[in-house]
């Protein structure tokens, strides 16, 4: 949103000061906007200049805007949705980006998703003309096909004739698809620099295994270092999507700035030695964190590959947590269809009890499975915020409550750590230093109609 360092400020006093820091929280404080950034914050005694408008949070708490490290703005992949999607690509990014604001999320991290529509949504947010989370966007998983591929919905590929399927698929892949495993090094580097001049994505996302029941290895050492340093000179960060562990592990040895679901490891443990590199190198790991609710509900209803994908899955983000691993919340969640549970290419998914990956709920409830995994709430609460700024190089600007930085912030109306619960209490969303209107989100409905 443009900024203003000539807006009358606001002052928003009285309430509990948690910045996202990780220092003790700070009691009857005072944030002072200006424009669209904080000019001052501190105790009781922070200066509150002459004519400020008064936001009066006494009784409740402050904290930085909540992030998300991995969504899916663009959710809608079944057949049917992309055939009677097709010219309202940019509405369904829209709205969702609008629901993930409306429940605290004022910064989220696109993973995977038509490219151009994403874009020019995100543009949008930023020039003030849109209402909706503040995005970054990587744009297709280099190496991975689009929806109608062998790598998502195959089955698309049986109802739909071969051109349209090829055009679909063509709005993700963007010259980055499956042919590039295909390639040498030098040639996927080539293409990955068209592909970084070709747009103006955030940072980028490869595959080093793939996404299917086969979770096999996909680009070579020399391939993904090749993508990790094209990245880099982009001045991007870089990531990769892993399923199992020597995936995990090449993906560290390239050199990629976060983990992208590292937790994941198929039907075995993450190797000890791989935890440590984690560890040791504080190399933060997006995990996908699930509620004892939600394993019980797979338990009951699962297949026996996918009892075993999370048992596993929640076995190892309890040793990251215990080990004190840089996790971040990350939902890979979307916005779902009102009928989901009954349509057969979802089903189950959008019908679970504590689905991880309903967006606007997700991350409310990744926070209740951090706690049940031993998760401080403090630590929560920063790997809700400052951890993701840092892990994707935003956090000059996003993160904390700091003089300087972009005022984004939600006020509860509960203590968050005394309950993950408390998130859900929200009593104001600020964006940009202006204060969103949730009651009005989304304000086009398409997927929530």
């Amino acid at each position: 949103m443009p900024s203003d360092a000539h807006a009358d400020p606001v002052a928003i006093v009285g309430g509990t000061l948690l910045d996202g820091n990780g220092g003790p929280p700070v009691e009857d404080a005072v944030v002072v906007i200006r424009g669209e950034r904080i000019e001052a914050v501190g105790g009781p005694a922070t200066p509150v200049p002459e004519g400020a408008r008064r936001v009066d949070a006494t009784g409740r708490y402050i904290i930085p805007g909540l992030m998300d490290a991995n969504v899916h703005l663009f959710f809608a992949c079944t057949p049917d949705d992309l055939l009677r999607l097709d010219d309202r690509y940019e509405d369904v990014v829209a709205e969702a980006a609008q629901v993930a604001l409306r429940s605290g999320l004022t910064t989220v991290f696109d993973t995977w998703g038509p490219r151009q529509a994403l874009l020019a949504v995100r543009d949008k947010i930023r020039a003030g003309r849109l209402e909706g989370s503040r995005m970054f966007v990587a744009g297709n998983i280099i190496g991975l096909g689009g929806p109608t591929s062998d790598d998502f919905f195959k089955v698309a590929r049986t109802v739909l004739p071969k051109r349209e399927a090829d055009r679909i698929d063509e709005r993700w892949e963007q010259g980055v698809g499956a042919d590039l495993l295909w390639l040498t090094p030098d040639e996927v580097r080539e293409r990955i620099r068209r592909y970084i001049d070709s747009g103006s994505q955030d940072f980028l996302k490869y595959a080093a295994s793939g996404h299917t029941e086969m979770q096999f290895i996909t680009f070579s050492a020399e391939a993904q270092r090749a993508i990790v340093e094209e990245g880099h000179r982009a001045g991007m960060t870089v990531q990769a999507h892993t399923t199992s562990p020597e995936s995990l592990r090449m993906e560290i040895e390239a050199g990629c700035d976060l983990l992208q679901h590292g937790d994941i490891t198929g039907p075995v443990p993450m190797p000890e030695a791989t935890l440590r590199t984690i560890v040791d190198r504080k190399i933060p790991c997006a995990s996908l964190l699930t509620t004892r609710r939600y394993l019980a509900w797979t338990e009951a209803h699962g297949s026996d590959p996918m009892k075993t994908f999370y048992r596993v899955a929640h076995a190892n983000d309890r040793r990251l947590v215990e080990a004190g691993a840089v996790v971040l919340l990350t939902t890979d969640a979307g916005v779902w269809r009102p009928d989901a549970a009954d349509h057969p290419l979802i089903g189950t998914s959008a019908g679970a009890d504590d689905s991880p990956v309903a967006l606007g709920e997700a991350h409310f409830r990744w926070l209740v499975a951090a706690s049940e995994l031993g998760m401080s709430p403090m630590e929560s609460l920063l790997s809700a915020t400052s951890h993701i700024a840092r892990a994707y190089h935003v956090d000059k600007d996003l993160g904390t409550l700091e003089a300087g930085k972009l005022a984004d912030l939600v006020i509860l109306d509960k203590d968050p750590l005394a309950s993950p619960e408390h998130y859900r209490n929200i009593h104001l969303v600020m964006q940009g230093g202006r204060v969103v209107d949730r009651d009005s989100l989304p304000s086009t409905r398409v997927l929530t109609a």
